[in-house]
């Protein structure tokens, strides 16, 4: 059997978007105060103007991270942790309730569909005082496989 070989397949903005677009796992890496990374597994979406997308609440570590710091990394992963995944890094945009409503209803819609109670959704998400991070992709790497190198193919 031939060893599995690692890629690194190079993507235009709209194959890249495509990429993320049904991938919802992810770490987003901020940068804390002291100069050092801040890694949070999250759950991701993308929104219709191509901005990655991630819930979360004014007191997170990520969510203070971002006010001070915009420049973050966003590691999108496949379901299956062994499958594809790309390292975008971006600009973050903190909403916070009340612009923050609406942006959580399309973060909603592009994870899971329909809810089966849109008011009950956001007395929900206002009742929390949720906030949303918008990232806009700046620039991004390969979505890239694991495995061998190229080297050890057959």
């Amino acid at each position: 059997m031939s060893p599995k070989i690692a890629t690194n397949d190079i993507v235009t903005r709209e194959q890249l978007l495509d990429f993320v677009r049904d991938r919802h796992n992810a770490l987003l890496i901020t940068t804390r105060r002291d100069g050092g990374p801040q890694a949070s597994p999250v759950t991701c979406g993308l929104d219709g103007e191509g901005r990655i997308v991630v819930s979360t609440y004014p007191e997170r570590a990520k969510t203070a991270n971002a006010r001070r710091d915009p420049r973050v990394s966003v590691v999108v992963l496949s379901d299956d942790f062994g499958g594809a995944w790309v390292q975008v890094d971006g600009e973050a945009e903190v909403l916070d309730m009340p612009e923050a409503l609406e942006p959580l209803v399309e973060y909603f819609r592009v994870i899971s569909g329909e809810h089966p109670d849109w008011d009950d959704y956001r007395a929900a998400m206002h009742r929390q005082g949720k906030s949303l991070l918008r990232i806009t992709p700046v620039s991004w790497g390969p979505v890239a496989t694991g495995g061998f190198p190229a080297r050890l193919a057959g």
